[in-house]
């Protein structure tokens, strides 16, 4: 399923246009990556929290030219943590 197929379907479930859907999956999309991207967390009790963590840099080996060492930087990186009821769901246990 993909962003507009999303939308279709809050949109039927809600009784609201694909318009009004689409604006209210784009707005909680854009405030749960500028709040993880500020280091806060953003938890949707029985579905999962989303954050972001920073991954260390490290030493690699350039894919070009293997004999060469690259340095990899820190980057930050999004994570989720999946809820109890999403977890149940999944193992069949709902």
């Amino acid at each position: 399923m993909n962003k507009a197929e999303l939308s279709e379907v809050i949109a039927s479930k809600i009784g609201i246009s694909k318009k009004q859907a689409e604006e209210t999956l784009e707005l909680i999309t854009e405030t749960i990556t500028t709040t993880i991207n500020t280091g806060g967390e953003v938890t949707l009790t029985g579905f999962g929290t989303f954050s972001a963590r920073e991954r260390k840099g490290r030493i690699g080996v350039n894919p070009r030219n293997p004999s060469e060492k690259i340095t990899i930087p820190n980057v930050k990186v999004p994570k989720f943590k999946a809820g109890k009821n999403l977890k149940d769901t999944l193992k069949g246990r709902k």
